[in-house]
């Protein structure tokens, strides 16, 4: 007789079996005293790490689908022998789970980490050595876990990076009471080698990698060295400081000062503040409606810095609504005038202000800017910026209206191209570079002038009712050197500027002739204007030296011829200026004007030789008769036009020899 079958086929049985081990495995682990396996866990630990772990009080382990969750009650794990601080992590609770599958490859990944009252010892060594690799090489990158999210309950952590310069120390402490941001950081220390301090707020929970958890608000007060940083927004990843959208006020003494903070090679300005909207995507961060101050001026804009690249990327647009001329010092060496320096509510003006004030006292101070070019700003990025002054004020002697300048850094390269001011009513534009991947630096400058108005080219003219006719001109200077002065000081190249006719108070052509007959005449009949045939200022320039090419000023009434040259490198000059009048006058006590001295200090007197001749003769006819005495002061008007076209034509070329292939180079700067 057949055995009765139970109706249940095979396969079901075997599922049920499954079930069934299954659900006693579940059983024996969910109720496994796990705190029995403290000590031999402790034991591993160490050993595969080469500094002790411990839990100090209790294990427990909660299993899940895809990992476990465990929980030390009381954790204490040494740091390296080689760290300062002696312990990684010492809390008084630690909770984490962990992921089982890539923990069987010997990664290990944590999604949450708990900490209650931690101690952390952090330290990342320049040989790439970290206190938080869990091998016994800790310069081993594969065994650094991945953290996820990180909630801290109060504690404190210190983090030492010498090789960057940084030594922070940060105490945090929670009271779910401040909403939405119950944890309150307070940092102080040393950041790129300047002192630092900062304190804010943070979500209870810190994400400190990309973890598909929504950003997590934070808001921070920190100050550098003299910049001030203050933003409040929302980061998806603390770790590499990823998905950030905030916004921002900064503040400091001079923009330079980013560079060992951000990386970021800005020129040395005057003191700012600056705001803006921040965000930042992987290795992208961009800045949107900049605005803010610059010493006296106002600026916008937008910049995007790319470090994705082998070389990072600096890139935007700047305009200035109003830029005061003060401001422009700094970005070619000068220190902010002082005006500049306070321009900027809660910024200490930088101290090099009153020694400059002492300095400005001094006759024998240099004008030419000595600040030095710092090669390693120059080739730690590429950049590519355009900006715009729309207006620029408290020009005093230089009467610049407008300014635009297109600036790209390409591996060490810096040119300015197009470069273009308003100056005068009419313009100065062109092209600089500067080659600074050689030392000293080779730069090449090629400035066209065109139409400028000589009226306003000379102080308070205006008050002479001068009429003067437009200045065309150009300046083609190369060499090399490391600062403006030094650069000058040894460059070779064609100076000159030139003018057809116009008009101007013979006022001034009197006082420049020493003419005591004619300025008493205008005094009693008035002012008239005076044709100005033609004028032209040419210089050929071979290291440094410049040496007057053609010198003339031709008007109707006078001729100006002038000779002599200028050093650049020591910043001395001497000049003869001689008049020929094309008239006869009395009174006159004409001869040569010297002009020399220092550019800091010039001097403009008159050949003591000839002039001394004539008051000698005044007086000796002056004994015989007082009328006679006049004899010896008519001016004869020996001078004769002279011949513009020879004298603009001279004007255009320089002569062979060193200042025409240094204008030839200098030319090459334009693209």
């Amino acid at each position: 007789m057949r055995p009765r079958s139970s109706g249940i086929p095979l396969w079901g049985r075997i599922a049920g079996g499954i079930a069934a081990v299954l659900a006693v495995l579940l059983v024996i682990v969910m109720f496994f005293p796990w705190d029995m396996l403290r000590e031999p866990l402790n034991r591993y630990v160490s050993e595969k790490t080469g500094r002790k772990f411990e839990i100090t009080r209790r294990l427990d382990v909660t299993p899940g689908w895809r990992g476990a969750t465990i929980a030390f009650d009381g954790v204490e794990f040494a740091n390296p022998s080689w760290a300062r601080e002696p312990y990684l992590v010492k809390a008084q609770r630690a909770e984490f789970e962990i992921r089982l599958w890539p923990l069987l490859g010997g990664k290990v990944v944590i999604p949450r980490l708990m900490l209650v009252s931690p101690t952390m010892g952090l330290q990342l060594e320049q040989d790439g050595r970290r206190t938080w690799a869990l091998g016994k090489d800790t310069g081993d990158a594969d065994t650094v876990p991945t953290i996820g999210l990180l909630q801290v309950d109060g504690g404190g952590v210190d983090f030492l990076a010498e090789h960057l310069g940084v030594d922070l120390h940060a105490d945090f402490t929670f009271d779910t009471a401040r909403g939405e941001m119950p944890l309150d950081f307070r940092v102080k220390g040393r950041y790129q080698r300047q002192t630092l301090t900062a304190q804010g707020s943070t979500g209870n929970v810190l994400q400190l990698t990309s973890a598909g958890q929504p950003p997590f608000p934070m808001e921070i007060k920190a100050v550098a060295g003299k910049t001030q940083l203050s933003a409040k927004g929302t980061v998806a990843a603390l770790a590499d400081l990823d998905g950030i959208d905030a916004q921002f006020q900064l503040k400091g003494q001079t923009l330079g000062d980013l560079y060992p903070l951000l990386g970021i090679a800005l020129p040395q300005t005057s003191p700012y503040a600056l705001s803006g909207d921040l965000r930042k995507r992987a290795k992208l961060w961009e800045v949107q409606g900049l605005k803010g101050k610059l010493g006296l001026s106002d600026i916008g804009g937008d910049m995007r810095f790319d470090q994705a690249p082998k070389t990072p990327h600096l890139s935007g647009s700047l305009r200035s609504r109003v830029m005061d001329m003060d401001d422009l010092g700094p970005l070619i060496g000068l220190p902010p005038t002082e005006r500049a320096a306070k321009a900027v509510e809660g910024v200490e003006p930088p101290p090099s202000i009153t020694q400059v004030k002492r300095a400005q006292k001094d006759p024998g101070r240099k004008v030419l800017p000595t600040a030095k070019l710092d090669f390693e700003r120059l080739r730690a990025m590429n950049a590519e910026v355009q900006y715009t002054a729309e207006k620029i004020r408290n020009v005093r002697d230089v009467p610049l209206d407008r300014g635009s300048v297109h600036v790209k850094l390409v591996d060490g390269v810096l040119t300015l191209d197009p470069l273009d001011l308003g100056l005068a009513s009419g313009k100065l534009a062109g092209a600089i570079r500067i080659d600074a991947t050689q030392n000293p630096a080779d730069i090449r400058a090629s400035l066209d002038i065109r139409a400028m108005q000589l009226n306003r080219l000379i102080p308070k003219v205006e008050t002479l009712k001068t009429s003067f006719g437009k200045l065309d001109g150009r300046i083609n200077l190369s060499g090399r050197g490391n600062s403006v002065a030094s650069w000058l000081g040894g460059s070779s190249g064609d100076v000159a500027a030139i003018t057809g006719r116009g008009e101007f108070s013979n006022l001034l052509l009197e006082f420049m002739g020493l003419d005591g007959g004619e300025i008493i005449k205008f005094l009693l009949r008035g002012d008239r204007n005076v044709t100005l045939r033609c004028a032209a200022v040419a210089f050929d320039v071979s290291k440094g030296v410049m040496v007057g090419r053609s010198l003339v000023f031709d008007t109707t009434d006078t001729v100006f011829n002038a000779s002599g040259q200028a050093s650049l490198s020591d910043e001395t000059m001497h000049f003869v200026v001689r008049q020929q009048p094309k008239d006869m006058s009395i009174l006159s006590l004409r001869t040569p004007l010297v002009i020399g001295g220092t550019f800091a200090s010039p001097s403009v007197g008159i050949e003591a030789g000839q002039l001394a001749g004539r008051g000698l003769a005044a007086v000796a006819l002056g004994v015989i008769n007082p009328l006679l005495a006049l004899v010896a002061t008519i001016e004869t008007g020996p001078g004769v036009d002279a011949d513009c076209k020879g004298v603009l034509a001279d004007a255009k070329q320089p002569t062979a020899g060193a200042a025409a292939a240094g204008a030839a180079k200098a030319k090459t700067a334009r693209q």
